[in-house]
């Protein structure tokens, strides 16, 4: 039996459709993948990074209230944060161009300046 994400405290209906998006359909797998994990497959989905967010989810999971991360934990999840960022955010749109190219939406004479 699966139990919705939403079923986890301060975990509410946004959290859950993002969860969704990125593949997360229940509360057990969201557990057993993590925060950094699943978090990092929103970013890759297109999720908007957002620290607080971030660090939500993870106190969520730790069974914590979402503003019970203070001081040197924060900012330990703050750097944890941006290395999802750094992993998962297409800051330079090579994934969106590459389906652009697939589908014959960017003109060829940008192709030959990559």
């Amino acid at each position: 039996m699966s139990t919705p994400v939403s079923s986890i405290p301060n975990l509410g209906p946004a959290m859950e459709r993002d969860c969704a998006r990125a593949g997360i359909t229940c509360a057990e797998d969201l557990r057993a993948l993590g925060a950094d994990e699943a978090y990092g497959r929103m970013i890759a989905i297109g999720l908007r990074p957002h620290f607080i967010g971030y660090y939500v989810l993870v106190m969520a999971l730790q069974g914590r209230p979402w503003n019970d991360c203070k001081g040197a934990e924060k900012t330990a999840l703050r750097v944890r944060f941006d290395a999802l960022k750094a992993t998962h955010l297409d800051t330079d749109l090579r994934h969106l161009e590459s389906v652009l190219d697939a589908i014959g939406v960017i003109a060829p004479e940008r192709l030959m300046r990559r």
